[in-house]
């Protein structure tokens, strides 16, 4: 026997966040800001279910040192930085968490 789906059902149950273009103009400013300077020297635009994630990195072949996350209708605002498995920075508007990097982030190797 066969099953019929429906494409529109299936379209409506995955909803696809991404970044838009005066996000895209943020996050890459100060990327290349970061990376004149020399402290950072590539980065990965990740899609998953309901969120979209920019990961930032020393080297290529490394984790990332930061990620940003934009999660529409999460708790706790709709965009979050993170440093590995901690969370930097939380907040509505992706002005508010980018704020987090004008302070001078040290990265602590244990």
């Amino acid at each position: 026997m066969s099953n019929l789906y429906r494409l529109a059902d299936q379209r409506a149950r995955r909803r696809v966040v991404s970044f838009d273009k005066r996000e895209l103009s943020q996050l890459l400013g100060l990327y290349s800001m970061r990376v004149a300077s020399g402290e950072w020297r590539d980065y990965a635009i990740d899609f998953r279910p309901g969120m979209a994630i920019f990961s930032i990195f020393r080297h290529t072949a490394e984790q990332p040192l930061f990620a940003i996350a934009k999660v529409p209708g999460g708790g706790g605002g709709s965009y979050m930085v993170y440093n590995g498995p901690r969370k930097l920075a939380h907040g509505d508007t992706l002005e508010d968490v980018l704020r987090v990097f004008e302070r001078k982030l040290k990265l602590l190797l244990g």
